[in-house]
């Protein structure tokens, strides 16, 4: 296997960004990682995932990343930085200095190879040069695959806990002085 590419999206990336996300939302790991269905996902129509493209392509507070083997999409990830006023995806308000990591996935025959090792690292990167001090995601208790994998890139838990609609997330967190 050839080493993934990692690159933010491009504006123009919508409908492959939908078909990454409806695959996504397939895994079986999928109702406690995501906070929306497949249907929910697949009923959106194509220019929500256009402006969800140019948003991620273009904006100082979220980047999506994606890997990609060849022409394969293979993984993705984004990296929000809240406003500090705002609540997030949970309803908490965020220090200044903080990215979350969200919607983290990589495709099955592609785990264990390093895909999420250069995900995070590019998204870890990005959020450094935004200014943050730390990436912090939320992990379900229930995901043993994803808290190994998590602490393996330096993500420690930070002990904060909250339950949500697929019920109760961990908080982790790594600095990103070493990004």
């Amino acid at each position: 296997m050839s080493d993934p590419h990692v690159r933010r999206v491009l504006a123009s990336d919508g409908e492959r960004l939908r078909a990454l996300r409806l695959e996504a939302l397939q895994d079986p790991a999928a109702g406690i990682a995501f906070l929306e269905s497949y249907d929910e996902a697949a009923a959106r129509s194509g220019e929500f995932w256009d402006s969800r493209a140019i948003a991620a392509a273009l904006s100082g507070s979220a980047a999506q990343f994606i890997a990609e083997i060849g022409s394969t999409w293979v993984g993705t990830v984004t990296i929000l930085i809240p406003d500090s006023a705002t609540p997030d995806y949970f309803g908490r308000i965020r220090d200044g200095g903080t990215a979350l990591a969200v919607a983290v996935y990589v495709s099955p025959p592609y785990r264990g190879r390093g895909v999420l090792d250069d995900l995070m690292a590019a998204g870890a990167v990005w959020a450094r040069d935004q200014g943050c001090e730390r990436l912090l995601l939320d992990v379900h208790q229930d995901n043993g695959r994803a808290r190994a994998a998590y602490r393996r890139l330096g993500f420690e838990p930070t002990g904060g806990t909250i339950d949500g609609q697929n019920g109760r997330e961990l908080e982790m967190e790594r600095a990103l002085a070493d990004a």
